[in-house]
């Protein structure tokens, strides 16, 4: 609370008069004509209006921060126009304030249950106005900067939540938010009986690229590399950066075969992309272990080292290929 209250007093610090248009409806003009002047004494900006219809087009039109509305109009009385303004999300937030005689007094219930947010009585005393016209313009500038601090906070808070799981180099999933979402991809084919699959895929040869060019062309060639590989699955796959050049895939739903011919796909991709640095064309390769969930498995980590066992494999065959798990 005593947090809420300094960020308050801040906000009200920052409350100016001058910047805040207030829309004055009466049907007297002599009574618009005295308002105006007492606003005007506080710098307040001020529009008017002599009647309800009149009212609702200048709102439309000026968008005012606050209305001191005649309780009795006309045509169109003043709780008429505030059900009017208050059933529409654009201008239900405008704070309205009565202005009603002192015989008026049986209406002023109907006006806060229209949603009137105060009422001042005829006659009335300019200090008496001008306080209760700064309390609400106050109180809604206060809403309007805390919804606004509260969605800062909420956006910063989203940001400070994909930073924890994204890789900072490659913009992939790190590889602690990777196996948390593997683990719940297991949970769910325990559950249902369902299946999935696992890509390890790992750069050919990537020591020599960043021994030739440097680690910051080696840095280019793992983001272009995972770029590729992330337009090459669906959606409802996840992909991450499994540490140095090997990521990780995992395919919802897919079986073995299936699986093989994404990574394939993947590693003809991969083949045919150039990555151009200084005014040269690097190709790289990269060999790809497959394999999939069964009944037997009971953690994540088991059907990963089946998928990295065929990729030792895929390597030790001539790298640049395809290996899955059952198939040595």
């Amino acid at each position: 609370m005593a947090l809420l209250r300094s960020a308050i007093a801040s906000i009200m610090t920052l409350f100016h008069p001058e910047d805040c248009l207030i829309l004055v409806v009466d049907d007297v003009s002599k009574n618009l004509q005295v308002i105006v002047e007492i606003l005007q004494t506080k710098d307040y900006e001020a529009t008017v209006a002599s009647s309800g219809q009149q009212a609702l087009e200048r709102v439309k039109a000026a968008k005012p921060d606050l209305i001191l509305l005649d309780l009795m109009m006309p045509e169109m009385n003043g709780l008429e126009v505030c059900e009017k303004l208050k059933a529409d999300p654009e201008f239900a937030e405008i704070p309205i304030i009565f202005l009603t005689a002192s015989t008026e007094q049986e209406h002023i219930l109907q006006a806060f249950e229209k949603g009137a947010v105060d009422y001042v009585t005829k006659p009335f005393h300019a200090p008496e106005l001008l306080a209760r016209v700064r309390t609400h313009l106050e109180l809604k500038y206060a809403r309007e900067q805390l919804k606004k601090l509260l969605h800062e906070q909420k956006e910063f808070i989203q940001e400070l939540e994909r930073l924890a799981t994204i890789d900072p180099l490659t913009q992939v999933f790190n590889r602690r938010h990777l196996f948390a979402l593997a683990e719940q991809e297991l949970n769910r084919s325990q559950r249902y009986s369902s299946i999935f699959s696992v890509l390890i895929l790992d750069i050919d040869h990537f020591k020599q690229i960043n021994d030739i060019y440097g680690h910051a062309v080696g840095d280019r060639v793992l983001t272009s590399m995972a770029q590729t590989v992330l337009n090459c699955l669906r959606t409802v796959d996840f992909f991450g950066r499994f540490g140095g050049e090997e990521f990780v895939a995992f395919l919802p739903e897919r079986d073995i075969d299936v699986a093989i011919t994404v990574a394939e796909r993947i590693r003809e991709n991969l083949e045919k992309t150039a990555i151009l640095v200084q005014e040269q064309q690097i190709f790289i390769t990269v060999s790809i272990g497959v394999a999939s969930y069964n009944l037997a498995d009971e953690t994540v980590d088991v059907i990963i080292q089946r998928a990295d066992k065929a990729l030792y494999h895929a390597k030790n065959q001539g790298r640049n290929r395809v290996v899955a798990a059952p198939n040595f």
